[in-house]
Parts: structure tokens; sequence; C-alpha cells
């Protein structure tokens, strides 16, 4: 990580370490990285949105790069209108799951595919020695405004089609997910019932789609006897499913099902997923032919696994879905239209969902300051080694140890100043037994850190 780049862009309170000063050097400094060309840039519903979109534009324009304003926008949208604009870069003004008084700013590459932390290194020396590029008067970027979501629901029609109608209730978090995902269902010949669909800036419920902030949508399924619940996070890059009995679809679930029914539908291969992803995975893709690999977390590793793997399918245990036949932008909002095509194919998902492995998953956060994250990561990594047998050890992000029924990660968050624990095991008195010590380790490093 460096200074202003996390795992996902940069991300801040706003008005205390983002602010439109940062903002405005930031497009200054992605203007000046590429040296001309064109930029498109969307934001999601927070009330900072406008403020750091215009400021960032003015740095934009002023070294010379011409900016396409495509206003509120899912992250997908973004990711899409720039192969449909043909254009050098996108910027999504977004802070994801986090609460409102949080934002960020995320850069794409002109495949769709989130900037590689060697790209935002570059961006961080131009932004740290202020060398931006200036342009004369008569050389100054032009502002266009443009709306892609009609040719973004159009496209996405072309390649998903159901053969029977479905009644779908969506969730959208207030986010900018309400301006296209009940729309795509509607085209797709669905019955939308949409929840939280007013993009105010201000969240009702926790934007994470998880089983505790989704119980509104998962009564919602049952009271109005719907096929299926999705949701999405502030910027639609991810997706929550409730099942048609009105039960929250555990992440690796959905994670194993999808990407079962990606191998049926485009046959044997590799999927990507990231370090803090279960073995349920594996165990059911196996026998439809598919093969496991693990990456970093964050979606740009994960689309870098796609590409030099030639994988059929990433995704994340956090609901972030990757479609390589589609984009290599996180995609909630067509994750959701997939979804409805494998009930379309397979069946309820209520009875799907019982084909998949269930191990108990336990996850913890546990407060950590940024400064002191190298230092406890050395003294858990010593520490970790020491208070468990393990049998396998992965340390391409954190700390993954390994036995033949159980696995632990240990890793810093990217976006917020906390340490966090993934585990799961065979049984929940296994699993609560490793989180104990788990957390005793991590506690223990942190103060020592």
């Amino acid at each position: 990580m460096g200074k202003y780049f996390g795992t996902s862009g940069i991300r801040e309170i706003v008005n205390e370490r983002l602010t439109p000063e940062l903002a405005l050097k930031v497009g200054k400094a992605l203007g000046t990285y590429l040296g001309g060309g064109k930029v498109i840039v969307g934001i999601d519903t927070r009330t900072s949105g406008e403020m750091l979109k215009n400021a960032l534009i003015s740095g934009l324009l002023s070294t010379g790069v011409d900016v396409i304003d495509i206003g509120i926008s899912p992250t997908p949208l973004t990711g899409f209108a720039i192969k449909l604009y043909e254009a050098d870069a996108g910027v999504t003004i977004t802070a994801s799951h986090n609460p409102p008084e949080y934002n960020g700013i995320k850069v794409w590459q002109p495949n769709g595919m989130a900037y590689t932390s060697e790209m935002e290194n570059e961006l961080e020396k131009i932004l740290e020695s202020e060398s931006f590029r200036k342009v004369a008067w008569n050389e100054i970027g032009k502002l266009s405004h443009a709306d892609p979501k009609g040719e973004y629901i159009k496209k996405i029609l072309d390649i998903i089609e159901l053969e029977t109608s479905y009644t779908v209730v969506l969730d959208s978090g207030n986010g900018a997910g309400s301006l296209v995902s009940p729309y795509l269902q509607r085209e797709l010949g669905n019955r939308v019932i949409s929840l939280n669909a007013h993009p105010s800036g201000y969240f009702v419920r926790e934007l994470e789609p998880n089983a505790k902030s989704l119980e509104w949508l998962a009564k919602t399924v049952k009271v109005m006897k719907a096929d299926v619940g999705i949701a999405h996070d502030g910027d639609a890059d991810r997706i929550g499913v409730v099942d048609d009995q009105g039960n929250f679809v555990e992440y690796e679930v959905t994670l194993s099902l999808i990407s079962g029914y990606m191998l049926r539908k485009f046959g044997k291969g590799r999927i990507i997923t990231t370090v803090d992803a279960g073995f349920a995975l594996d165990d059911y893709i196996m026998p439809l032919g598919g093969e496991v690999v693990r990456v970093k977390v964050g979606d740009v590793a994960v689309a870098e696994g796609i590409v030099k793997e030639n994988a059929v399918f990433g995704g994340e245990p956090s609901g972030t879905w990757i479609i390589p036949q589609w984009n290599l932008t996180p995609d909630g909002i067509f994750a959701g239209a997939l979804v409805l095509e494998m009930i379309d194919k397979l069946g309820p998902l209520s009875e799907l969902a019982k084909e998949v492995p269930r191990y108990v998953t336990m996850r913890a956060k546990i407060p950590c300051p940024n400064e002191k994250k190298k230092k406890a990561m050395e003294i858990i990594e010593r520490e970790a080694l020491k208070s468990f047998e393990y049998e396998k050890l992965i340390d391409i992000d954190g700390i993954r140890i390994e036995n033949s029924d159980w696995w632990i990660l240990f890793r810093p968050s990217g976006t917020e100043p906390i340490m966090r624990i993934t585990l799961e095991a065979h049984t929940k008195e296994k699993a609560e037994e490793l989180m104990r010590k788990a957390k005793e380790v991590v506690e223990r490093a942190i103060r020592e850190a």
C-alpha cells in the first residue's frame, strides 16, 4: 500500500484525508500519467460525490485530457463506458461498501481492469513530486456528458436470456445500482419489487450486503413469495443473494454455485478466487472439471489472475464477481442477471444451495492503527506459526495457514484501520477454538507492535 492508495484505490473519510484539494491533485496526476487522451468519470450516490468529482475533473482538464462525465453511475457502468467510448481510463468516485462519511477514488484501465499497484505507485510518485503536466489555454481538455445506461442494459440483454419470468426483490442500498439494476431485471422480463432504491446518499442499511444488513430483503422475499432477492453495495460492484425461501445465501455458497454454472456454460477451466475463500469452492467445482487458483484479496488481483490463467470466472467471497466473457470490472448488476439465468436453467436457488458443502466460517475485525499493521503482521507470522499445527502456508496476502480440515487467514485491511481474521473449520467447536486462539495472537501482536 502507498501513502494514498490502498487495496481498492483511495478510500478515506471526506474532508479529513480525502479533500477536494487531493481530488484535484489526483486528477492532475492521472492526466500527467496518461499524457492526454480521454477519461470517463462516474460517482456513486454519496453526498460528497459531486464535490470530489468536480475537483478531479478540473485536474484532468488542466492536463489536456478530455473528460466524459457519466454522473451517478455504478462502478460496472464506468468499466462498460470506458470500452463503449474508447477511453484511455476511467475513474469512479466511490467508497463501495464503506459508511456514508467515506468516499474514494478508483482508477480503471482501458480493458476494464482496475489500476494495478504498480500503476498506482506511478500516480503516487507524480502526486508526491507535484510535477504535473500543464497545457496552454487553447489545449485544455474538453468536458462532455453522456448516459451509457441504455447501451449497458441492451448489451446485457444480448447475452442473458430467460425462458420464464420471475419475481425479483431488489435492494440497491440507496446506492448507484438503484439507477440500473431494477431496470435491467424488468427488461429481462421479471416482475421487480424495489427496496432502498432512492439514491439519496443517506444509507438506511449497512452497505455491505450480508445476512444482517439484508434482513428486510429476506422478509420481503418471503412475504411476496418471490423467486430471489438481490442486493448491492454503494457502487453495485458486489452482489448479495436471498433464496426463494427467504434465506440469505452465504457468499461461499453463491460463489461456488455461480462458478459451477460458468463451468457448465463455458466448459472445464480455472476459477480464480482469493486467499480468504474456503474449501467449499474446491469441493463443489472439482467434479465439474474446475480447478481453483487463489490470489491476493482485491478485484485487481482476481482480474489479473483471470487474464494470466485464461480463467472461466473469478470471484471473491465478498460478493465481488468478475465475468471475463463480459468485462474485467467487478459487476454486481450483471451478476444479478447471471443468477437469474442460473435459476432459469438449473432450478430454484434453495435447492441448488443444498448441493454445496457447508463448513463453519468465522470472521473477525480487530482495530489496528495503520502505522502498526506492518510490525503487527511480523509478530503475527512468528506467533501464528508457533501457536498452530499446520500443514500448508500461503503468504501471498497476509498469512494463511491450512490443515486438512481447517484454515486461518490473518490479513491487514487495505481500506480500514483493522486487522482481519478469517477462518474455516468442519465443526463449530473447532472454529470457535481457532478463533479464540487467533484473536489472542492478533491482539497481543497489536499491543507489542
